[in-house]
């Protein structure tokens, strides 16, 4: 007896051990990441923004992204006249989190210092309040909307089965009804957001000024001239060439290093 208790606790102990050796790599990089966001904040604070911006990147490099991240970065490039990089980095923290108060405030000011403004036809107020509502939450927040509602109507489906009474087995009815309904209502917003991800791309000038061209090629001639910060649509990518299309319907080609993918 005392042999099988020892035996289990042996082996108990080397699954803990094996755990923890896994799991060290990962614990060490979000310490570093913690550590090199924090350096970062104080480059920012002493008002050095290069630093900050190399710090920050750092931790980019290490595979993490954050909206606080994002956004902190977008401040240290504008503060060191970096307009075009300081837009893609709001855009990337307004991707993660649509509703943040202060990444739009700081987006649409800098928006304002740009120099292209492109003019585009109102948009209906449905479709505006269609829009709106897509950007009330990411993609993984509508995701967690669709889990959520999911686990409700599962968890009605076993009260219902399971219910000794039938006054509980209405009340069950009813909440996977209403847990149908709203599963409907979060699933179409995380469909069409997820075929907006895999489909529709979008991308920041990120030079203070960009050539583009008619065709992917250097000896191409020249279309129009766009700068620093216009948020365009990617459509194709042929080597070093992407071609653009601005929200006036204007296409062409830029080099693939004069643009920031969102």
């Amino acid at each position: 007896m005392f042999k099988i208790i020892f035996s289990k606790k042996i082996k108990y102990f080397f699954a803990v051990i094996s755990i923890l050796v896994i799991m060290m790599p990962n614990i060490s990089f979000a310490s570093d990441a913690d550590d090199l966001v924090k350096k970062g904040n104080e480059f920012y604070q002493d008002k050095q923004f290069s630093k900050a911006i190399d710090t920050y990147q750092k931790v980019i490099h290490l595979g993490y992204e954050g909206t606080s991240l994002y956004y902190n970065l977008a401040n240290a490039y504008y503060r060191n006249g970096k307009l075009g990089l300081s837009i893609l980095y709001y855009e990337k923290a307004l991707k993660l989190s649509p509703g943040d108060d202060d990444v739009i405030h700081n987006l649409t000011f800098v928006n304002t210092k740009t120099v292209d403004k492109i003019d585009t036809l109102p948009k209906f107020f449905i479709f505006q309040w269609w829009e709106g509502f897509l950007a009330l939450f990411s993609l993984t927040g509508w995701m967690h909307a669709v889990y959520i509602f999911y686990l409700l109507l599962l968890g009605s489906i076993c009260l219902y089965f399971f219910a000794k009474g039938s006054s509980m087995q209405k009340y069950s009815f009813f909440s996977g009804l209403v847990s149908v309904l709203l599963l409907i209502l979060v699933a179409i917003p995380l469909i069409i957001n997820l075929n907006r991800e895999l489909s529709v791309k979008s991308g920041v000038i990120i030079e203070p000024s960009a050539t583009v061209k008619l065709a992917p090629d250097q000896t191409s001639s020249d279309a129009f001239i766009v700068h620093e910060g216009l948020k365009v649509r990617e459509l194709d990518q042929v080597e070093n060439w992407v071609k653009i299309r601005l929200q006036d319907g204007k296409e062409g080609w830029v080099s693939q290093n004069e643009i920031g993918a969102i």
